[in-house]
């Protein structure tokens, strides 16, 4: 098959965005990486619908291809990460506030509902509108608004910080 320069154009100028995209959707490199590749190969299989508007196009895609690999992996068997506290190369603790942050904030959106996740990485990070969104996901407005201010309110619970003052329970 014969690449287009448009295509090329195209790849160039948005691969690192869905790239990124693809990693909040699903915080997994690999995952993202597999995404970006899958969404490129059907943007160019349909670039002639693509072509007027690829990067929405491609975004749209991308989700469904995140939606369609969360489906898969509900069917799959469950995996237990390894644990961490018995390998020696994870003892050191010289990670930076900034990666101890970022990981808080991947571990929170791993927790939220898929729907709430998408239109938490459409909006904030690849800041798309509202109706971009709702586009994007195949939704309307007010329910990229509601899924917002739910996944928005999951957010800060998640990622609250504890009150010291406050006792627990066990320690009564």
């Amino acid at each position: 098959m014969r690449v287009r320069p448009e295509f090329e154009d195209f790849v160039h100028a948005s691969s690192a965005r869905l790239l990124r995209t693809g990693y909040l959707l699903t915080g997994n490199r690999l995952d993202a990486e597999d995404l970006l590749q899958t969404t490129l190969m059907r943007v160019a299989r349909h670039w002639g619908a693509a072509e007027t508007a690829p990067g929405p196009y491609a975004t749209r895609v991308l989700i469904n291809l995140s939606r369609d690999r969360a489906r898969m992996a509900s069917r799959r068997l469950s995996e237990a990460p390894l644990d961490e506290a018995g390998d020696p190369a994870m003892a050191e603790d010289d990670l930076s506030d900034q990666v101890a942050r970022r990981a808080l904030i991947m571990a929170a959106l791993a927790q939220l509902a898929d729907r709430q996740r998408e239109v938490l990485v459409l909006r904030y990070y690849a800041d798309l509108s509202v109706e971009e969104t709702a586009a994007a996901t195949g939704t309307s407005a007010g329910t990229v608004k509601s899924h917002t201010s739910r996944a928005l309110t999951h957010m800060r619970e998640l990622l609250a910080e504890p009150d010291p003052m406050e006792v627990s329970p066990d320690e009564r």
